[in-house]
């Protein structure tokens, strides 16, 4: 009960910074604990880097971590709005589930899926968080990793989730030469028996991969038969056709036309 007494503690004191700088006595009378216990709670929040002192004061403010945070949250739910009605019609045209994930460190993280009416399908991954190698979104992600990074992912725990899941880092990377080359990944009872799903990656302005549109069914049915290579050129025109509405949104010329519209 200590423990989630403490970050209960935690949330009240970032909150009573949210509306600016203030210091340990306000903090303490906001969140009603004892000016000790604000004091501590504090220290140990600026050292992760969530709070910071006011430069010369003895006022604290939200940190760099919180806004980094703050803005990752941003543009994940950004690329979820554009991405759903893609989604959407990609479930549509294809018949199987579709959803989209982004990359956490050596995760993938699924923020959204569109179903079918298919009476036999794939449950809903969402909020799920999987082993980058082992499915299609994470194989497009490292696929479009810096050498380097590869390497230090490829030198941790490969976990086997079935019999068919690839943890030989040899293997890995042939096969993610060819997924940068080809522009999508499938894979086949890697992640669970009976799934098979292709994936494909969304750039922002930079050219970073920043997220994956995936479709997922049953391997009996998914993909049908000689469909392969051409549904994964459908899916990576989907994720294309996401990462342009991304690259139009924030550009200067799109805010300019925003304004003149107004």
């Amino acid at each position: 009960m200590s423990r989630v007494q403490s970050i209960e503690r935690a949330f009240a004191v970032l909150g009573a910074l949210t509306d600016g700088p203030i210091g340990v006595t306000e903090v303490a009378d906001r969140v009603q604990l004892p000016k000790s216990t604000a004091a501590r709670m504090l220290q140990s929040l600026a050292r992760e880097g969530a709070v910071e002192q006011v430069p010369g004061e003895t006022r604290y403010r939200l940190g760099p971590r919180i806004e980094r945070l703050a803005v990752g949250l941003g543009a994940m739910r950004s690329v979820a709005e554009i991405a759903r009605p893609h989604l959407a019609e990609l479930a549509q045209s294809v018949g199987e589930a579709a959803g989209l994930s982004v990359p956490e460190e050596r995760e993938v993280h699924y923020v959204d899926q569109v179903d079918t009416p298919n009476p036999v399908g794939i449950r809903d991954w969402t909020g799920s968080r999987v082993p980058l190698h082992a499915v299609s979104s994470g194989l497009v992600f490292l696929a479009h990793r810096p050498a380097a990074a590869v390497d230090r992912y490829l030198a941790g725990p490969l976990l086997a989730l079935t019999a068919r899941t690839t943890t030989d880092p040899d293997a890995l990377r042939e096969r993610l030469r060819a997924v940068a080359l080809a522009g999508f990944a499938w894979v086949h009872d890697e992640f669970a028996d009976g799934i098979s799903s292709v994936a494909a990656g969304v750039a922002d302005a930079s050219g970073e991969v920043i997220a994956a549109v995936h479709v997922h069914g049953p391997s009996y049915r998914f993909p049908p038969p000689g469909r392969a290579a051409a549904l994964g050129l459908h899916v990576a025109t989907a994720a294309n056709r996401i990462a342009r509405t991304l690259r139009e949104g924030s550009s200067p010329d799109a805010d300019a036309g925003a304004d003149a519209g107004r």
